[in-house]
């Protein structure tokens, strides 16, 4: 099965992880998706990941992060660029996600960030997904 948006398909095998309380989830690697987990593990969403190679492109498992009780930590993530429909924001224009309690990952030119770092770099850029 040919799946055209891989950052969509990581998003959807993290919300179906989190809400199965399974301990990691393994997704199809590349720039972007490498990228947003890098953010996710930098603000604290997840626990780590690791690069896994299966002889093709390679994966990425991701290890999920609980609460003391067991809460989840993701409660929501959205795509919101997509491939039909792409969303630029400028850094006075980019979403507060939960008034700023969640996040906001933007793909910039340099690099993908969350909307925080944006905002102290002063630089826009695509808005791929919401967190909360």
């Amino acid at each position: 099965m040919a799946i055209n948006d891989l950052t969509a398909d990581m998003l959807t095998r993290i919300r179906n992880a989190v809400r199965n309380r399974a301990s990691s989830v393994s997704v199809v690697s590349n720039k972007l998706n490498r990228g947003i987990v890098h953010v996710l593990e930098e603000e604290g969403y997840i626990n780590g990941s690791e690069l896994v190679d299966d002889g093709r492109q390679g994966l990425i498992r991701i290890k999920l992060k609980y609460g003391p009780r067991g809460e989840q930590v993701i409660n929501q993530i959205d795509r919101v660029s997509k491939c039909g429909r792409r969303v630029y924001n400028g850094v006075a224009e980019l979403p507060r996600p939960m008034q700023g309690l969640g996040i906001c990952i933007v793909s910039t030119s340099q690099g993908v960030m969350s909307d925080r770092r944006c905002r102290t770099e002063k630089v826009g850029g695509e808005v791929v997904a919401l967190v909360s």
